[in-house]
């Protein structure tokens, strides 16, 4: 059986002028798929990378990589999810940006009762992300409570989960964002100390902060505009955990520079190389879902744009209007 779905593609590289809406069809779930109908979908930074070609897919594509919603069919294979469930997902490929889609079942989780549809849309690759940056992501020297670390772009839909869930483990998390009051909102959930990285040097706040020691951990999803003094904001041996480039990639560097700057490591992590088996995702889901449910994590919404405003969506969330999560409502 076949019907039939909106769904938001572009059919060339570009800015959101190349965001359109087509009518496709959804047939049935083969081996190891699902049927999956949106009650609302996740907007994400990644979703502006493939746009405009900096993760070059095939055209046409069918964007978004976060939804939440029913299941309405099954295939052959799938155990762990049945018609009617309340599921959510962050996956590849990318297709979220629809009313109904057949997609692969190991990434989509059940989703508890207690949480609802547009929580689950807004904070499944947001979550699953703070979650393997903050317990699978360690420097060498180990990270532990009272440690300070740097969270970039704290403000965003990442960083103030991770602000909390920092604070949770007994993180001293230190926030960067762009203005006065996305600092407020990363103090207000959970970060120790917040700094306009527009208005004074982020780098020699941090050693001040540190007593001159620096952190162990920078976690960087912007990129370009904040690499080189991200360096220096770590101790001897820190790690920088690079999972974005907001602002544009890294430019390449000469390895040398990590050794004069205290023996550093540096990673490039990606959310789909933690959750490349059904069992690791799961294991990921419950723990997000247990700090959610639990309320020491709370998913803050702060935008909600119609599916069919989708461009809007995207020229706010690149100008940096935006601040928490922002869901598309079908």
């Amino acid at each position: 059986m076949s019907t039939s779905s909106r769904a938001v593609r572009i059919h060339a590289n570009g800015g959101p002028d190349q965001l359109v809406i087509d009518t496709v069809d959804v047939g049935e779930p083969g081996p190891g798929q699902v049927r999956i109908r949106h009650h609302a979908i996740g907007l994400n930074f990644i979703d502006v990378y493939q746009r405009t070609g900096l993760y070059p897919f095939p055209m046409p594509l069918s964007l978004g990589m976060e939804g939440a919603g029913v299941i309405e069919a099954v295939g052959e294979g799938v155990t762990h999810l049945k018609v009617g469930d309340r599921a959510a997902y962050a996956s590849n490929p990318p297709g979220s940006y629809s009313d109904a889609r057949v997609m692969p079942a190991m990434n989509v989780c059940k989703l508890p009762d207690a949480i609802d549809f547009e929580t689950g849309a807004a904070m499944m690759l947001k979550g699953l992300t703070a979650q393997y940056l903050l317990k699978r992501c360690k420097p060498v020297e180990g990270l532990e409570a009272g440690d300070f670390v740097l969270f970039h772009a704290a403000a965003g839909g990442v960083g103030l989960i991770a602000c909390q869930w920092a604070k949770a483990l007994g993180l001293r998390l230190i926030a960067t964002a762009g203005s006065a009051e996305k600092c407020q909102l990363a103090l207000d959930h959970g970060a120790e100390h917040a700094i306009n990285y527009r208005t004074g040097d982020f780098a020699a706040r941090v050693k001040e902060i540190t007593g001159g020691q620096g952190v162990k951990v920078v976690y960087d999803s912007v990129g370009k505009d904040t690499w080189d003094k991200s360096l220096d904001c770590l101790r001897p041996f820190g790690l920088m955990l690079s999972f974005g480039n907001a602002s544009g990639p890294v430019p390449p560097f000469a390895p040398g520079i990590l050794a004069g700057k205290g023996s550093l490591y540096v990673t490039r992590q990606t959310l789909f190389s933690h959750i490349n088996n059904r069992e690791r995702t799961q294991q990921m889901a419950d723990d997000l879902f247990d700090v959610v449910v639990s309320g020491k994590v709370k998913i803050r919404i702060d935008q909600r744009f119609a599916l069919t405003d989708v461009r809007k969506a995207h020229e706010s969330l690149e100008a940096r209007a935006t601040t928490g999560c922002t869901v598309l409502l079908p």
